[in-house]
């Protein structure tokens, strides 16, 4: 009796999806004519699922905003809604999950996928970094909704995917700090290219540009005469990251100049090294 009543539930959201197809036109893409009062939130909910199995993410977000709009208190707009922020992020509308997502938490601050909400918004600002060239706004705005995940739903399990990638963001910046810093510093603006290193060395300390950015910093240095910063640099480097291969280029570069690696002045990196030997890091 079992095996008859799912059968029987089976051809019947097969014939609810035929119908809903067959009144969408060719398989629901681009035509979105049907009456969907006819049919219950239930069933306009499967048919967004029938969609987004068939990667037409466009029409299944449109099914699922139609059940927040013709259902706005029912428990299926609730499900809706944080299907509609991940249909949108499948089909890389970054800002239309954002907003659903925002809605979502908005809406259901307490509920067990506000977490997965907080997550989808952001994933929406991480999953551009890579497309955003210098402009580094997205790349802080994911920085800060990755943050909250951790924060306020670190026992969820998305806690630990958001930590890597606020690492990895964290390290993204970091790096476009560096490539700035190179640029200035191979056409010979050494002022500009140690600013870009000191943030690195400064704000991004635990991310793996920082041994590069203090060789840098010594070649820099070096090529404006302030032998005082150069060796201090490299102190550091030899102090913190002796098994790079950047502490041997700026040893080489020292020694050849007839300078050590040491602390000497009074300036920025000498704070620096005085609290690294101590066990403090800024």
């Amino acid at each position: 009796m079992i095996g008859i009543r799912a059968g029987a539930r089976t051809f019947g959201v097969v014939l609810l999806l035929t119908a809903l197809v067959s009144c969408s036109g060719k398989g629901g893409e681009g035509d979105r004519t049907t009456d969907l009062e006819a049919f219950t939130p239930e069933q306009i909910f499967q048919r967004g699922e029938f969609d987004l199995a068939r990667d037409r993410t466009a029409d299944a977000a449109y099914y699922f905003s139609e059940i927040e709009r013709l259902y706005p208190y029912s428990s299926w707009a609730q499900q809706a809604l944080i299907m509609q922020a991940f249909t949108y992020h499948q089909g890389k509308d970054y800002e239309s999950s954002r907003g659903a997502a925002q809605r979502f938490i908005d809406f259901y601050p307490t509920d067990e996928d506000a977490a997965y909400a907080q997550y989808l918004l952001a994933l929406s600002y991480y999953d551009q970094i890579d497309e955003v060239g210098r402009d580094q706004g997205l790349t802080f705005q994911a920085l800060q909704a990755l943050r909250t995940v951790i924060e306020v739903y670190p026992d969820s399990e998305y806690a630990n995917s958001a930590i890597l990638k606020f690492d990895l963001a964290f390290d993204h910046l970091a790096a476009k700090e560096m490539e700035i810093g190179r640029y200035y510093l191979r056409f010979g603006h050494y002022s500009s290219a140690i600013n870009r290193f000191r943030v690195v060395v400064e704000d991004f300390q635990t991310t793996s540009n920082t041994p590069e950015a203090l060789h840098r910093l010594v070649e820099a240095y070096l090529s404006l005469g302030l032998t005082a910063e150069a060796q201090t640099a490299g102190a550091i480097l030899g102090h913190n990251y002796r098994s790079t291969d950047w502490y041997e280029d700026s040893y080489k570069l020292l020694t050849a100049n007839g300078l050590k690696m040491k602390d000497r002045g009074n300036n920025w990196l000498s704070q620096i090294y005085r609290q690294s030997v101590k066990g403090q890091w800024l």
